[in-house]
């Protein structure tokens, strides 16, 4: 099956990794340095498991999703619509689109720019880039996508790469249950530049009981939007730093990268989505405040 991956960062290195690794036809569109390294001697798989250099194709061109009969769709949120437009020429007209992306309205926004279906997924897995075509893997790696006439195949076949994938009614509660853990690590790691677990395990600080109040403001506006959480997605906000404690979040990757994060769709969708329904969100606005301070810093 021929792939392409939109915005190959860590993500989509991972992915698009891991499935050329189990034989498939991948293209990478990523940023020069990265299709520098990868055409010379392969992308650099690093994970849990294994360490091993696969041969993939890479283009810095949106030209490269010609041709794939599917598309992992994995840029910033803050470029989903500029990407979006950019690769719309070369889809494939039967290519299914995948929004592999923090935040709950990405799909949505993509759909409305390609003018045809995008199915949403929501993305389990701690990684980052360590170097040019270097992707290195902390844990995880399970998707959840919504149903389409092509899921059902596209769940095999990834679990065939090694890639759990479950096909779900209610992925617009999982996008949430994720935005909620996201809201929560993504600013403290950024602010602290410091991994998951040593956040939670702070000497001398109540760290969880500061999450508590991140936590109660996602969802009240979670449920003011009607839309139905996942059951656990309270207790599962402590042992995602157990699960991936080395890990640091994007948004921290983000600063220390000198680039603009995704805060804006993180605690900043709470605020504004707060502000619409009437619910104060004082936690999610002094951490989107704090980030955004962090980023008018940048040269």
């Amino acid at each position: 099956m021929k792939f392409a991956v939109m915005g190959a960062g860590a993500v989509g290195c991972y992915y698009g990794g891991m499935l050329a690794r189990a034989g498939h036809d991948v293209v990478l569109v990523a940023r020069p340095a990265h299709v520098e390294a990868m055409q010379r001697e392969g992308l650099l798989l690093d994970t849990q498991t294994f360490q091993e250099r696969v041969r993939v194709q890479a283009s810095t061109q949106p030209e490269g999703v010609q041709g794939a009969q599917c598309v992992l769709f994995c840029v910033k949120s803050t470029d989903t619509e500029s990407a979006g437009l950019a690769m719309a020429p070369y889809l494939a007209e039967g290519a299914t689109v995948l929004s592999l992306q923090n935040g709950v309205d990405n799909a949505e926004r993509l759909a409305a720019v390609l003018q045809r279906p995008v199915l949403p997924a929501v993305v389990y897995v701690a990684t980052a880039m360590a170097g040019p075509g270097h992707v290195r893997h902390f844990g995880r790696g399970e998707l959840v996508i919504a149903p389409s006439p092509t899921s059902e195949q596209l769940a095999r076949t990834f679990a065939a790469a090694g890639i759990p994938m479950q096909v779900s009614d209610n992925v617009a509660g999982a996008l949430w249950a994720k935005l909620v853990l996201n809201c929560v690590y993504n600013p403290l790691s950024a602010i602290t530049r410091l991994p998951y677990g040593e956040i939670v395990n702070a000497q001398g600080l109540d760290v969880p009981r500061a999450m508590d109040d991140i936590v109660r403001e996602c969802l009240a506006v979670a449920h003011a939007s009607g839309i139905a959480l996942p059951e656990g997605t309270t207790e599962a906000v402590l042992p995602l730093a157990a699960s991936m404690p080395g890990q640091v979040s994007s948004t921290a990757q983000d600063l220390a990268r000198g680039r603009h994060t995704e805060i804006d769709h993180l605690n900043g969708f709470i605020v504004r989505r707060g502000e619409a329904l009437g619910i104060a969100t004082p936690a999610n606005r002094l951490l989107h405040t704090l980030v955004r301070l962090l980023e008018a810093r940048q040269p």
